[in-house]
């Protein structure tokens, strides 16, 4: 069975949500991440998760790539969309989005020294990162149907991999208040039945 190698409150999350909803079975392996001896270093050498490791032996790492495989292991549960749909490539283009754009956002503010090793620079990077972010989630607020999931009005890993960063929000006690279709997922999420599944096995390990 596949083995899917996470760390608590990282955006490997979507990732087992996926798998939790897909019902196959498979292997959760919590790992500690930015330490030398964390065992994520065996399977990808980036230090990153989530990475999934197949029956054979195979590595695939980053969640664009993970997420629709996850998804097409079990196409008739409808995580993903048909083959040359309009659907799928919804689906792949908010996942390239917030791979690319929405997951980035975050960095400055947890992570300053990444973008310059003064401190005394660190307060302006998180106050110009913040200001990036809202930029972005204001971009979303406009996409997020008010009262139904991202794509064909169905979960799909669009959604599992949106979800990651309501919570990483609602970690930060932003005020919801400017976003209330993003509120209104975040809360349909935080109920669904893979992502309490999910929560639980990683507290459980």
């Amino acid at each position: 069975m596949p083995t899917l190698y996470v760390a608590p409150g990282a955006c490997s999350f979507g990732a087992h949500v996926a798998l939790k909803a897909l019902d196959i079975p498979h292997t959760i392996k919590v790992v500690p991440l930015r330490q030398p001896d964390s065992p994520i270093y065996t399977v990808n050498p980036q230090g990153r998760v989530p990475a999934l490791v197949l029956d054979d032996g195979a590595v695939i790492t980053e969640n664009s790539a993970i997420l629709p495989y996850i998804a097409d292991l079990k196409p008739e549960a409808g995580l993903n969309a048909p083959l040359g749909s309009v659907d799928r490539a919804r689906i792949q283009e908010w996942i390239g989005f917030l791979n690319s754009d929405l997951h980035g956002a975050f960095r400055p503010l947890n992570r300053p020294a990444l973008f310059h090793t003064d401190e005394a620079t660190h307060d302006t990077i998180r106050r110009q990162g913040k200001t990036r972010l809202f930029q972005l989630l204001d971009t979303v607020e406009k996409k997020v149907p008010e009262n139904a999931w991202l794509v064909g009005n169905r979960f799909t890993v669009a959604d599992a991999y949106l979800g990651v960063f309501t919570r990483w929000v609602r970690r930060r006690d932003f005020d919801w208040a400017q976003w209330p279709n993003l509120k209104k997922f975040a809360d349909r999420f935080d109920v669904h039945p893979a992502v309490i599944a999910a929560e639980q096995a990683e507290k459980a390990v």
